[in-house]
């Protein structure tokens, strides 16, 4: 069964160092779990880049008996398996049985360039059949185009490829649990999160079903979870790609309310023209009203949102700033619709697989060059 977790690396400093490109191979796709500190050696006398930089890639043209290997290795029969099963689920190696419970390994396609190809073909079909179950479940309305706004930032991708398999009678999962264990949303080992209950499914499909961004507070108050457990796993969910952080938007309005109303009792008129934007960045006609208002004491947040209303997002944040506000952030899916999720997921998960094969062809020339 193909089972794989993508890492996001940047490409290797150096396009020679054999050990180099070994090891940005392993990390992106996470083949040794990383504890602890880093050794003297970075890892390259460990067991899995020995494996790769000293016979599978070495000689791709070869088949390797696992006894050998175990021997030459330094390896006791079990772990050597373990690495080898890693390497055969993530597609880049193949095997055959000689009989008597033997197997003979080897690279898939008989070079790594090949192998990636086969890699590739297999993480993007397999994404874009897997990604049909989140349409099936979503429940977003047509959104509001004009409260759209980029995400604050982007982490990392760090996400499962795994092909579908039935769930087992006995299971603890439900079809949307086990789809977001294989992902990667409920982290490398899910454990209770795998629970076709637990608060990590209660809140994927609250997103599944929001319009709006959703904060820590309005997710403390749904499920009755603490907000630092709620914000650890959004922010497993974002390193997915599916999850992203957002400005409130829809908070806008109150939120410049609060501000303007705020500076206006501390500082005046004055300082809210001069330097609390309203000159920088509202008409005239946008000042006087907000102005009018204010010195009756009657401002109200609908009348900001009414009188902003041609002020674009940005410029509205902007001013927000100058007023020394702060807009609350939330979370959201990574598109307004299923398949912008999909197209979003499989964009940057491509941007790696190009970089698996730019880093292949390297490889191979260095592997040439020794």
């Amino acid at each position: 069964m193909f089972s794989v977790r993508l890492s996001e690396v940047a490409l290797p400093a150096s396009e020679r160092d054999l050990d180099n490109l070994v090891g940005w191979f392993i990390d992106t796709l996470s083949l040794v779990r990383k504890r602890g500190e880093a050794t003297a050696d970075f890892g390259k006398a460990g067991p899995v880049h020995r494996l790769l930089r000293d016979y599978l890639l070495s000689q791709p043209n070869v088949s390797w008996d696992a006894q050998m290997l175990a021997d030459e290795l330094a390896l006791t029969p079990a772990s050597l398996n373990h690495h080898l099963t890693r390497l055969v689920e993530a597609g880049i190696l193949g095997f055959s049985n000689e009989g008597k419970g033997w197997r003979r390994y080897f690279l898939r396609g008989g070079s790594l360039t090949n192998a990636i190809e086969f890699f590739s073909f297999q993480c993007e079909t397999i994404v874009k059949q897997r990604m049909a179950v989140i349409g099936d479940l979503w429940n977003r309305n047509k959104p509001d185009l004009s409260m759209s706004i980029s995400p604050t930032d982007t982490p990392v991708l760090s996400i499962g490829i795994v092909e579908h398999r039935p769930l087992l009678e006995e299971s603890i999962e439900s079809e949307l649990s086990q789809w977001m264990g294989d992902f990667g949303l409920l982290g490398e080992r899910p454990g209770k999160e795998a629970r076709a209950d637990s608060i990590s499914v209660q809140l994927f499909r609250l997103l599944l079903s929001r319009d709006h961004p959703l904060s820590l507070d309005e997710a403390e108050e749904l499920l009755d979870e603490q907000k630092p457990r709620i914000g650890r796993i959004l922010e497993r969910f974002r390193t997915t790609g599916m999850v992203q952080r957002v400005p409130r938007i829809d908070r806008l309005n109150v939120t410049l309310w609060t501000a303007i109303t705020t500076q206006y009792q501390r500082r005046g008129e004055d300082w809210l023209l001069k330097k609390g934007g309203f000159q920088r960045i509202l008409s005239t006609k946008q000042q006087s009203i907000l102005l009018k208002d204010l010195k009756k004491g009657v401002l109200k947040v609908e009348t900001v949102g009414a009188t902003l209303k041609e002020t674009a997002s940005e410029e509205q944040m902007l001013l927000l700033n100058l007023l020394g506000g702060r807009l609350p952030l939330g979370h959201q899916l990574s598109g307004f619709t299923s398949s912008e999720v999909h197209n979003e997921v499989s964009s940057r998960i491509d941007r790696i697989l190009r970089r698996m094969r730019r880093v292949a062809q390297l490889l191979e020339q260095a592997l040439n060059d020794a």
